[in-house]
C-alpha cells in the first residue's frame, strides 16, 4: 500500500507556525505507518537568498515599531488576503509553488501560516485539485488566514470558530482541535534525568523565553528577576539570539551557578518539565506548550495583535497572568520560595485537567480528511 503524503508548509515569521508544522508531521507519524510527511518554510525553501532579508525586516520591524505592527493587525483584521496581494506574492516569491506541488504530489497540503494558505488557495482557484487545510497557530481569528477555497480549519478554541463563523466561514469547515504541539510536550520524563542532563538543582526554578527568535529585550524585568539568584534556578531560553546570550555571559551579574544560559535547543519540553513558572512572550505555540506542561505562565509585552488576544485567552481561563508591574514577579517568587509544594501540587491537579484538549485531535482531523478525500459536515 502506497503511503499518503501530506505536505506541511510554514513559513518563517517567528519560530511557531514551523514548531506546529513539526508537531503535526510527528503526531501524524506516530498515528499511522501509512503517512508520509514534509515541512517546508515555503518562501525559504522557494528563494533562500530574498526570504532571509524579508524575515529580518519583518523582525525588525517588529522589534522596532510594535505599535506600527499593531495597528496593521487591527486595520486588516476582517480582510483576507485580496487577490492582488497573493498575485504579487504568487509572482514575485511564490513562482515555483505549482511545480513544487506537481513533484511531491501530496494527497493534502497542510498550511500553518496564512501565507502559503492563500498561495495554495490560488493555486485551486486556478484549477489545481488540491485538498487544503489550514492551521490557526493563535488564538484568535484574523482575516488573512480565511480564503473560500480552505477545505477545512482547525483552530484552537470554541471562540475562535464562533470568529471565524462571524466572518462567513462555513461552520462545516472549522473543527476546534487546539493548537498542535509536539507529542513530547505531552509526556512527562524523570524530572532526576532531565536535571542531572543539564545540570540543574532541584529547587524553585523560573524558565524565561523569547520565543524562536531569543527576542530578550526586556532588561528590567531579566535584571529583576536575578535579585532571587540565591533562592531560584534561573533558565533564561535565548533560541537563536547568539548576541544576547554572548552578552549576558560577559556581564558579572548573570555569572552564577544558579543561571543557566542556553541558546538553542530541542529539549524545550525537558526544560519546561523541571520549571515551576514560564516567563515568556503569549505567542501562540509557546502559551499552547506551556498548557501541555499545565506550567503556570507570567507574559510579558505582547505585541499587539495575536500575543494581546493570546495573553487575554490564557489569562481568562486562569493559566496565566500579563506581567503588570514589578509586584507581579515579587508575588511570584515570593510564591516559589514560600510556597513552592503548593505551586507543584496545583501543576499535578492542572496536569489532571488538560486531557479534554485532546493533544492529538489535529492529526486526527488530517487523517480523517486523507482517508475521506473530503470534508464531512459536522
Amino acid at each position: 500500500m502506497s503511503k499518503k503524503r501530506v505536505l506541511l508548509l510554514s513559513e518563517g515569521f517567528g519560530a511557531g507556525h514551523t514548531r506546529a508544522a513539526y508537531a503535526l508531521s510527528s503526531s501524524l507519524r506516530k498515528l499511522s505507518p501509512n503517512v508520509q510527511t514534509k515541512v517546508l518554510e515555503l518562501g525559504s525553501f522557494l528563494n533562500p537568498k530574498v526570504a532571509p532579508l524579508i524575515i529580518t525586516a519583518y523582525k525588525k520591524t517588529v522589534l522596532t515599531q510594535p505599535k506600527l505592527v499593531g495597528m496593521m493587525y487591527r486595520h486588516q483584521y476582517n480582510k483576507s488576503l485580496n487577490r492582488f496581494t497573493t498575485l504579487a506574492l504568487h509572482r514575485i516569491f511564490y513562482t515555483h509553488t505549482k511545480n513544487v506541488v506537481h513533484q511531491l504530489r501530496p494527497d493534502i497540503v497542510v498550511c500553518t501560516h496564512p501565507i502559503p494558505s492563500a498561495v495554495i488557495s490560488r493555486l485551486k482557484r486556478l484549477g489545481e485539485q488540491i485538498l487544503l487545510c489550514t492551521v490557526i497557530t493563535d488564538y484568535d481569528a484574523h482575516g488573512t488566514w480565511i480564503s473560500p477555497q480552505v477545505d477545512r480549519y482547525l483552530v484552537s478554541t470554541q471562540e475562535v470558530r464562533a470568529k471565524m463563523i462571524h466572518q462567513g466561514v462555513p461552520p462545516s469547515r472549522i473543527k476546534v482541535t487546539g493548537i498542535p504541539v509536539h507529542p513530547n510536550f505531552w509526556e512527562h520524563p524523570g524530572k532526576d534525568e532531565i536535571r542531572e542532563k543539564f545540570k540543574l538543582k532541584d529547587m524553585p526554578t523560573v524558565m524565561v523565553m523569547g520565543g524562536g527568535w531569543g527576542i530578550m529585550n526586556d532588561e528590567v524585568i531579566n535584571d529583576f528577576l536575578i535579585r532571587w539568584k540565591d533562592q531560584v534556578q534561573i533558565l533564561f531560553c535565548l533560541g537563536n539570539n547568539e548576541k544576547e546570550r554572548k552578552k549576558l555571559e560577559q556581564d558579572p551579574r548573570y555569572n552564577h551557578p544558579n543561571i543557566h544560559l542556553i541558546g538553542f535547543t530541542l529539549e524545550v519540553d525537558k526544560l519546561m518539565e523541571v520549571s515551576d513558572l514560564l516567563v515568556t512572550k503569549p505567542g501562540g505555540m509557546t502559551c499552547s506548550e506551556g498548557l501541555a506542561k499545565g506550567i503556570p505562565m507570567l507574559f510579558h509585552h505582547p505585541l499587539p495583535g495575536q500575543e494581546e488576544e493570546n495573553c487575554h485567552y490564557f489569562t481568562a481561563q486562569g493559566l496565566g497572568e500579563p506581567i503588570a508591574s514589578l509586584d507581579t514577579i515579587v508575588k511570584w517568587m515570593d510564591k516559589l520560595v514560600g510556597d513552592l509544594a503548593g505551586i507543584r501540587q496545583r501543576r499535578e491537579e492542572q496536569l489532571t485537567s488538560i486531557a479534554r484538549y485532546r493533544p492529538m485531535e489535529s492529526a486526527h482531523s488530517i487523517i480523517e480528511m486523507l482517508e475521506s478525500k473530503t470534508v464531512p459536515s459536522s
